[in-house]
């Protein structure tokens, strides 16, 4: 079975058709920059544009880098333009991509629940934390494979600051950081939520996951078992598919534990 996921991103907008059986991309992802200013009617038309490109006929799931209630509504928008804060963002893409059914959830929360289903988290028990960086970071938090969402972890204050002001991959590039030096900020940010949560693993996301063995053999202190994403950065992608599938229920509340292989998406409730 196959459903189309869509990754919005402060930078980029992403997606492609998902196997939901193999919990990976049935197609390889097509990306476009994301707009400046990331205006509603910007982004969606960014959104239309990627799932155009496949011809795609059927549903849709979409993530977004900010809080979403009910599946639809943005409370949150660090990213993107403000005007993000209350819109209907499922019924804004409906209408943009002419009546199809879409499905909407905040970006970590997506890339969490993949990677407990079918990537890094499969069949982990007690207390996970999902966290991607990129242009900020996002986080998801699991306790026994359920899912508390919007947690948005990476606003937590770090020295008088978000911590996605200074431990982010945007904040890593624009301060020209060296791998030793950006790893120092990740390892404070890490020691900060491990002292806050107590989680039994981080499972590092983002983009910059392809790269792990260039910082996380340099992170110390930290007590948490540290693993890169299996999904990389397509996790969004196929957590935002899966949410599709659930054809109306809420997002990826739930996580069943994971048998050997992909679970089904009816373990979503």
């Amino acid at each position: 079975m196959q459903i189309f996921g869509v990754d919005i991103g402060g930078s980029g907008i992403k997606g492609a058709p998902v196997d939901l059986e193999r919990g990976d991309l049935a197609q390889e992802r097509h990306k476009v920059l994301t707009p400046q200013p990331a205006t509603p009617d910007g982004v969606a038309d960014g959104v239309r544009e990627v799932v155009r490109h496949f011809g795609w006929t059927g549903p849709v799931g979409v993530t977004f880098p900010g809080v979403v209630t009910g599946g639809t509504t943005i409370r949150t928008a660090a990213n993107v333009d403000k005007e993000w804060i209350g819109v209907d963002a499922a019924a804004l893409l409906f209408e943009r991509l002419d009546g199809l059914p879409v499905t909407v959830l905040n970006d970590a929360d997506a890339a969490g629940v993949a990677e407990m289903q079918g990537g890094a988290g499969r069949g982990r028990t007690g207390t996970v934390i999902m966290l991607t960086f990129g242009t900020g970071i996002g986080s998801a938090l699991f306790t026994d494979g359920h899912l508390v969402p919007n947690t948005e972890l990476g606003h937590l204050e770090l020295h008088g600051h978000d911590a996605e002001k200074r431990a982010s991959t945007k904040a890593k590039e624009d301060h020209d950081l060296s791998w030793e030096h950006w790893a120092r900020r990740v390892q404070k940010y890490l020691t900060h939520v491990e002292m806050l949560f107590s989680p039994e693993l981080f499972i590092i996301g983002g983009g910059i996951s392809r790269k792990a063995h260039k910082f996380l053999p340099l992170i110390e202190g930290v007590r948490a078992e540290m693993i890169p994403a299996e999904l990389r950065n397509n996790a969004g992608i196929v957590g935002a598919a899966m949410a599709a599938s659930a054809a109306g229920a809420a997002p990826a509340l739930v996580v069943e534990e994971a048998t050997e292989g992909w679970a089904e998406p009816e373990g979503l409730a």
